[in-house]
């Protein structure tokens, strides 16, 4: 037994605590650990580090043809440009001039003899000032010859078609035979818009040498590992040559998953051949030409059903403009085939993707992956079906929900073959429906719209299922290290990335819980390859679900060890070893955590460990297109009331009414704000936020000027967000928890589906308006004019 080096402790009293609890704990309402940084202006982002001695400035000379040929090109002019030190081009890369994602390589640093898009990089120049280095990359010359471009998923549809990664396909039962047999057919085109993250901090790294070839990189990214990857793959270095850390991101979206990889590839190049740090931070209007977007799809639907809208077939084809090269095309489009169910059975389905290329950006990952055109598609179906048979489609909705028994009911199986185990959609849209007043309001409103020549006024309720993990199996893994020091105080460093949704918060939580300390005492750190390797991106709604679990798992092993000295030390059983409120019990002894751990360390406990978890139970075979690939999923339903000017196609959001699954969430008020966001940003998708390019591919929304995102005043008039209650995950997640990152994203579709309900009213709701999105003003009013006409055409009852 190690010698009792301390002096026993009278069980005197604690300091002032709550009476029960920790300050911190999960599953307690929190404030984000940098909220007073974020609104004094103090929180640390990249472009706030110190520039060190001798930083160069770069810059990106861009593409202006969407599809040529590179004949010649003078760089003689940037050269000479005052304070230019040096240009690189795709000659000047020492190693493979690539920064494809996920083992493509199909997407050059620098493009040398072809170009592919509008703002497509050809070289980078390295000046002393930023403003120097952004002439100067203004001044090439380049020659080009111009090739047939393909801008359009129309386009790309037409003729040979073109892929740039394989497409997927999913089947359940016989989906021609369902449709054939079905008492009602019915078919259509639905097209959804992409959309720009606009996250508030752009594109940004910067590069500081080391010795023997050593990189240190500082990027705004989600997945410091494959910058990693990516940075040695340019400069011909191990992996174990190159550092990324990332302290917090000013948003990513899914905008700085790969998206980052050119500016830190960029970076470290220069770094690297001049032996100086650098620093490339693009301009908005470039950032929003160089970066991929969300993808814009064309869907192609069939669907059978009978009398009562009881869904018996579908069929699907999901065509997605992916860009100029694979990026995360092949699993975005796949996500959007998991997700084109949304809550509802499908007896028999066939589901395609068709990921084209086209001569734009490369689009890439963002909030909800594919899954919200999936669910989009799922709801046009219903919303067709509710039309065709004169039914309210809530009441469509309800019909056709999953089954609450897998073990009895049938209606449990998933076109990708896994079974809906754990569905709480009707009692959770049942108790939303209640607390919305969905059917008084319902029929207020059709009072208020039979009195009503200009303004019409909508109502719908919608349902939300996302699935939770990656599908790429091997990204559900996480990392963490956990120091304690003989102070009391606990370093908490993982693989996951805060980017404002406090998952730094959250993750801390969860150590000051396993310790029974204040969460003062734990010290969150930056995300450092260096610390953590191998980590996945922070992304797929994973971050708190994985990294809670590897934090949870680093402190639980410093926690035995402790149990364990103390155990020995003091004479006693481990279960008389209590970690409760700031303070040890050890049998009869009262101790100080801090007290505790300099007694350990006294002894040589070891008081730092790794931790590391991966998620259970998920497996995938894409080529069969069956497998688990979802652990659990989340829940959720949004009810959206909105009126619309007939004559101008203009509209507010009269009110928002949100009852979310969270599981038994971490802590409450930041989930709220997660939720709260994800709507706006869902609603400002499918009704306001619209990308455009010209005939000659250049894109024309650009910036704050011709982009718009929501407003202040975008926002619902009445807005309630509730979180269901007595709902933990029935899985072993991080203490019963959901995530809730993406999951509120597609909560923004009852704004969509409101506006229909609305334009339907002009034709006494017997035909679908088939609104598609963005449903901006404009759209909306042609819609009105469709309507119209269609109804103008078809035989009255």
């Amino acid at each position: 037994m190690a010698p009792d080096i301390t002096t026993p402790i009278a069980p005197a009293a604690a300091p002032e605590r709550s009476p029960d609890r920790i300050q911190g704990a999960v599953h307690d309402s929190r404030r984000h650990e940098s909220a007073h940084k974020h609104v004094s202006g103090e929180a640390v982002y990249v472009d706030d580090i110190a520039e060190p001695a001798g930083l160069l400035h770069v810059y990106l000379g861009l593409s202006s043809r969407a599809h040529a040929r590179i004949r010649a090109i003078d760089l003689s002019p940037v050269r000479q440009a005052p304070g230019v030190v040096a240009v690189f081009t795709a000659e000047d890369v020492p190693g493979v001039n690539d920064i494809g994602c996920m083992g493509k390589h199909d997407e050059p640093l620098f493009a040398s003899s072809l170009v592919e898009h509008v703002g497509q990089p050809i070289f980078a120049v390295a000046a002393e000032t930023r403003d120097q280095a952004r002439r100067a990359a203004k001044l090439a010359v380049v020659e080009y010859e111009d090739l047939p471009a393909i801008l359009t998923i129309a386009a790309a549809r037409d003729g040979e078609r073109t892929l740039v990664t394989p497409p997927m396909n999913l089947r359940v039962g016989d989906a021609d035979a369902a449709l054939a047999a079905a008492p009602h057919r019915l078919e259509g085109r639905l097209a959804i818009g992409g959309q720009e993250h606009f996250y508030l901090e752009s594109q940004i790294a910067m590069a500081v040498p080391g010795e023997d070839g050593e990189v240190l990189i500082h990027v705004s990214t989600q997945h410091p590992t494959e910058v990693q990857h990516i940075v040695a793959h340019v400069l011909d270095l191990p992996s174990a040559a190159v550092t990324v850390e990332v302290r917090r991101m000013g948003g990513g979206f899914g905008g700085k998953e790969t998206q980052s990889n050119l500016f830190a590839a960029c970076t470290a190049l220069v770094a690297g051949r001049t032996g100086r740090a650098a620093k490339l931070r693009p301009d908005r209007d470039d950032d929003f030409q160089i970066t991929g977007k969300r993808h814009d799809f064309e869907i192609d639907y069939r669907v059978g059903f009978d009398d009562s809208g009881l869904i018996q077939g579908v069929d699907m084809l999901f065509a997605a403009r992916a860009g100029y090269a694979a990026d995360l095309s092949g699993p975005v489009t796949d996500r959007a085939l998991f997700h084109a169910d949304n809550g509802y059975f499908y007896p028999a389905a066939r589901l395609q993707s068709l990921p084209l290329k086209t001569n734009t950006v490369s689009n890439t990952a963002f909030r909800g992956f594919g899954g919200p055109q999936g669910m989009v598609a799922a709801e046009r179906v219903i919303d067709e079906i509710a039309y065709a048979l004169g039914k309210d489609p809530l009441e469509i909705r309800k019909r056709n929900f999953y089954g609450s028994d897998p073990g009895t009911d049938g209606r449990s199986l998933t076109p990708y073959h896994q079974t809906v185990t754990d569905n709480i959609l009707p009692e959770l849209v049942a108790q939303l429906e209640e607390s919305s007043g969905y059917w008084t309001r319902r029929e207020e409103i059709r009072a208020f719209n039979a009195n009503s020549r200009i303004l019409r006024k909508g109502l719908a309720l919608t349902p939300v299922k996302f699935g939770i993990s990656f599908t790429a199996s091997h990204y559900n893994q996480a990392g963490a290290l956990v120091h304690v020091y003989t102070d009391g105080s606990i370093q908490l460093n993982h693989g996951g990335i805060e980017m404002g949704q406090g998952l730094y918060t959250k993750v801390a939580q969860v150590v000051a819980e396993e310790f029974q300390v204040d969460i003062a005492t734990i010290r969150p750190t930056a995300t450092n390859t260096g610390k953590v390797p191998n980590t996945s991106a922070t992304a797929a709604s994973s971050g708190s679900d994985l990294n809670g679990k590897a934090a949870q798992a680093a402190a639980r092993t410093i926690k035995e060890r402790l149990v364990a000295f103390a155990a020995e030390n003091w004479g006693v059983a481990p279960d008389a070893v209590r970690f409760e409120r700031n303070r040890v019990l050890v049998g009869d002894r009262d101790m100080s955590f801090a007290d505790l751990v300099r007694a350990a360390y006294m002894a040589r406990v070891q008081l730092s460990a790794n931790g590391f978890y991966k998620t259970p139970k998920i497996h995938w075979d894409r080529a069969a297109g069956r497998g688990t690939p979802f652990y659990y999923f989340a829940y959720g339903a949004a009810c959206a009331e909105v009126t619309v000017d007939t004559l101008t196609g203009e509209y507010v959001v009269d009110r928002v009414d949100i009852l979310h699954d969270c599981g038994r969430s971490l802590n409450p008020v930041i989930d709220k704000g997660q939720i709260e966001g994800g709507f706006v940003q869902g609603m400002g998708w499918l009704t306001m936020e619209e990308l455009w390019w010209d005939g000659q591919g250049r894109l024309r929304t650009h910036a704050p000027s011709t982009y718009k995102i929501p407003a202040c005043s975008d926002r619902p008039r009445i807005f309630n967000v509730a979180l269901l209650e007595n709902a933990p995950n029935r899985e072993d997640t991080i203490f019963r928890s959901k995530a809730v990152g993406e999951p509120p994203f597609m909560l923004g579709m009852s704004v969509l589906h409101a506006l229909s309900d609305a334009v339907a009213s002009l034709a006494g709701h017997r035909l679908c308006p088939r609104l598609d999105a963005p449903a901006t003003p404009e759209r909306v009013l042609a819609c009105i004019a469709a309507l119209r006409e269609r109804e103008a055409a078809s035989p009255q009852p």
